[in-house]
């Protein structure tokens, strides 16, 4: 057995082990730490005959390091090295060593939380941070410190801060070891290169491969990216052959991943995911080209849905993928991106806690009797907005209670190795006899799409349901033997992985395969039990525009069939970053098999409410599915439901405007108004917008009378219910402070108005204030009035506050301007002597006879 850097550490790694409860243990890629450390914990005292269970991220490195290990002991996994992945086990009574993933674990957890035959539980690769690891080591830690205190912990991580996580597991001892490297020699674009990185990726590896040895591993994003990159390598015919093409990505079946990973004679291009980062060894391998994206799901609490995203790399992660290359001897690393641009990364990946759902993390926790997700030790505590979402959900599919205490039903989808929507729909379809389509269904869902050119579907004749079809293909690629199907649309590969998930479920619930077929109306309803918050109703006919049961938007894509139904579930549906979310897989549904089913769910509301579109009052009774309204119906509303619709559509539209202000009404507000500004602790009342919009229904709404309309609001003179508001004594003091006229010299009476901010105003003919020095007052002298003095025409020739000056200095002005112009009034010399007057002067004899020959005379 060859040397290995992590050689050099086990001994402190051992020593540690037999002080402390738990260790952390630090070691890059490559050091052996995932193979070495298991088999040289087999013979320590402190284990006894008690198990070893080491927990993998990802199910082909959980086979591949078991397999490894059994192999340096000569022997098949399944004996003294076992492993358990979904859908397969390889275990024996003599099993020592176990590799699991990590949903396995946390079965295992909630079946038996005192893990009775484990002494240790290792956490490899913890770096990843996936949410299920985060889970699975709270769990054991709550174990550990409550039911088994000889339960051992090791955390082994190539990049991760291991301060926080040793102080996590009870100030655990840290062990550090080398790695093993050659150098790499790490190279950049000169500039941020443009198009799809597929095709970037592309002309990498036709340069890597003339210029360069060794195998080649690529890092992209997704599976649609190494698809285009596959075929875009596959059609060169310049490559050399030959030359292997290898994607590798989770989904594939294990004998194209081990082909992928194990050594060949020819020379190999691996198309890979962040699957190759950790874990995993490629032999081989003297050149990376990194793409510098992946693929990451990121969940908004406040739509409660997830948008699988596109991101950068973290520089962890970057390190990682270049420390691949230099494993063999020294390596090239081509990152596909600039040197600026690296100086930007993020130093880690985020934990998935801080951006998933939380459905599953909440429903695993009310199963581990936990309503307080505090009580637990988290590297990142789960973020409350996302848990409160998940357990309303919960709630929602009867998995909690109002307590958010698990039910029955509750703990029954927890034992279901699936998404707590699809569990749900698993065991309501079993009860109706349903069950073997609904396993199929789930699966559909569990697993990546069956369709190969999911862009493509609407290319299909317009269908009633998207996952019908996918049922449809999937039953005519079983009927073909389970191989290529004639219309060649269907991914055998996940076809398999498909057909492998619905037998477990099967299984699981102890349902028959049967061969009965569902209706589009039947696929609704079952999708709706697992989606009812995104049961959605066509916004207007012919659009692809949908309103959803929680009240977000949603519009169909092109990779959905469905069109123009106005009913549907939205089941495979990301949330934009603004507005409507988008639908790429949906499935319709009637109204009245929505009610058979959600009875419960329907409620009837009555709604009188102002229409401001219409500018009055509607009234109706409605039945709603969540935020859906999916019937109405127009009733007579009663008299206080549509004074107070009113006196709300009046607030909340054109306010104290709608109504059919006078001069007069419009005056006595303004009156009073203007004695509060200058009395204010008189109790005067407040006749301000905000004042009169906030009490209406008291003083507005008995005079509302079978008002409706903004026509009937216009009809209302709100000047007998303002009068209301004062005393009788107010009333008094209103007239003799603030009058709504004076009588001036002539003996005119003469309107005052009254303003917003300024002084009152009294609009008059000049000549009818002949003899008056004083400006006239009022608020008992309080406010003098401002004069706006007219010309015989009524137009204004001074504006003044000081008559006094004005007789004195302007009127001599005044008078040499308009005596000629205005001939037939008086204009005396003396304005302080002359009668006060509203009057021209009387034609005389002369006048009267003669007409006149200049009509400015």
């Amino acid at each position: 057995m060859r040397k290995l850097p992590i050689d050099d550490v086990l001994p402190q790694f051992l020593a540690a082990l037999e002080n402390a409860s738990s260790v952390v243990l630090q070691a890059p890629p490559g050091a052996g730490k995932t193979t070495r450390i298991p088999l040289a914990l087999l013979e320590t005292p402190y284990l006894k005959d008690m198990k070893i269970v080491m927990l993998e991220p990802r199910r082909l490195a959980a086979v591949n390091a078991a397999r490894w290990m059994a192999a340096s002991l000569g022997e098949d996994a399944g004996r003294t090295i076992g492993y358990t992945i979904r859908f397969e086990r390889k275990v024996t009574t003599a099993t020592r060593i176990e590799v699991v993933t990590e949903g396995i674990l946390t079965r295992r957890l909630q079946s038996d939380p005192q893990l009775c035959d484990v002494g240790m539980v290792i956490f490899d690769e913890f770096h990843e941070r996936s949410l299920a690891s985060d889970l699975n080591l709270a769990l054991c830690r709550d174990v550990q410190k409550g039911l088994r205190k000889d339960l051992k912990l090791v955390v082994m991580s190539a990049t991760l801060d291991c301060g926080p996580i040793a102080g996590l597991i009870g100030n655990a001892p840290v062990i550090s070891a080398e790695g093993k490297s050659f150098p790499v020699d790490i190279r950049y674009l000169s500039r941020e290169p443009g198009g799809e990185i597929s095709a970037v990726a592309c002309l990498a590896v036709q340069t890597a491969v003339k210029e360069t040895e060794g195998d080649i591993l690529v890092f992209l994003p997704g599976v649609n990216e190494i698809r285009r990159c596959q075929r875009l390598l596959e059609e060169d015919r310049e490559l050399p052959r030959p030359l292997l093409i290898r994607p590798l990505f989770g989904d594939l079946p294990f004998s194209a991943q081990e082909a992928a990973i194990m050594p060949t004679k020819e020379r190999k291009v691996v198309l890979a995911t962040n699957i190759a980062e950790t874990s995993l060894t490629i032999e081989g391998v003297r050149v990376v080209i990194d793409g510098g994206f992946s693929k990451q799901l990121r969940f908004d609490p406040a739509t409660g849905l997830n948008r699988l995203v596109t991101v950068r790399v973290s520089a962890a992660s970057a390190d990682q993928r270049a420390g691949r290359a230099g494993r063999l001897g020294p390596g090239i690393c081509c990152r596909l991106w600039t040197e600026h641009t690296q100086h930007t990364l993020l130093s880690y990946n985020p934990p998935e806690m801080r951006n998933s759902d939380l459905t599953l993390l909440a429903l695993e926790l009310a199963q581990w009797g936990v309503k307080d997700a505090n009580v637990l030790d988290w590297l990142d505590t789960p973020p409350p907005g996302a848990l409160a979402e998940g357990r309303r959900l919960l709630q929602r599919l009867g998995a909690l209670d109002r307590q958010e205490l698990i039910t029955l039903h509750g703990r029954a989808m927890a034992a279901l190795p699936v998404h707590p929507r699809l569990s749900h729909m698993l065991i309501i379809a079993q009860s109706r006899g349903y069950g073997s389509p609904a396993c199929d269904l789930a699966a559909l869902l569990a697993e990546r799409d069956i369709y190969r050119a999911a862009d493509n579907i609407f290319a299909k004749q317009t269908s009633t349901s998207d996952l019908l079809d996918r049922l449809e293909s999937l039953a005519e690629w079983r009927k073909n033997g389970k191989g290529e199907t004639a219309s060649g649309e269907v991914d055998t590969s996940i076809c398999r992985s498909v057909d492998r998930a619905s037998r477990e479920f099967q299984r699981l619930l102890g349902i028959k395969g049967t061969d009965l077929t569902l209706s589009a109306e039947e696929v609704g309803l079952l999708l709706a039990l697992a989606f009812p918050e995104r049961v959605a109703r066509q916004r207007e006919p012919g659009s692809d525009r949908y309103l959803l049961a929680n009240g977000r938007g949603g519009r169909l894509s092109n990779r959905s069939a469905v069109r123009d139904r106005p009913f549907i579930v939205a089941v495979l549906m990301e949330g934009g970053e603004r507005g409507d979310g988008v639908i790429h897989q949906a499935s319709s549904l009637t109204p009245e098999a929505l009610r058979r089913e959600f009875g419960a769910g329907f409620v009837q509301r009555r709604l009188v409410e102002w229409d401001a579109v219409e500018g009055r009052v509607i009234a109706r009774e409605e039945e709603r599915f969540g935020e859906l309204v999916i019937s109405s119906w127009q009733v007579t509303p009663g008299r206080e439901e549509l004074r107070a619709a009113l006196i709300e559509g009046l607030r909340v539209g054109p306010g104290l405007a709608a109504l059919g202000w006078t001069n007069y009404s419009t005056q006595f507000r303004a009156r009073v108004e203007f004695l509060g500004r200058l009395f204010p602790n008189e109790g005067w009342p407040d006749f301000s917008d905000d004042a009169l919009l906030a009490s209406l229904h008291s003083w507005l709404g008995p005079f509302l009378g079978s008002a409706r309309s903004l026509a009937d609001l216009s009809a209302i003179d709100p000047i007998h219910p303002l009068k209301m508001l004062l005393t009788r004594e107010q009333a008094l003091r209103l007239d003799e402070g603030a009058p709504a006229y004076l009588i001036v010299q002539s003996g005119s009476r003469i309107s005052v108005q009254y303003t917003a901010n300024g002084p009152p105003v009294l609009a008059v003919k000049l000549q009818e204030l002949f003899g008056l020095a004083e400006t006239p007052t009022v608020a008992w002298g309080r406010a003098p009035i401002l004069l706006h003095l007219l010309s015989p025409a009524g137009r204004p020739v001074q504006v003044t506050s000081d008559l006094r000056n004005f007789w004195n200095a302007v009127y001599p002005e005044v008078k040499k301007e308009l005596k000629g112009r205005y001939p037939r009034h008086p204009w005396p010399d003396d304005p302080w002597s002359a009668a006060p007057t509203r009057h021209a002067k009387k034609r005389g004899p002369a006048e009267r006879g003669t007409k006149k020959a200049n009509p400015k005379s």
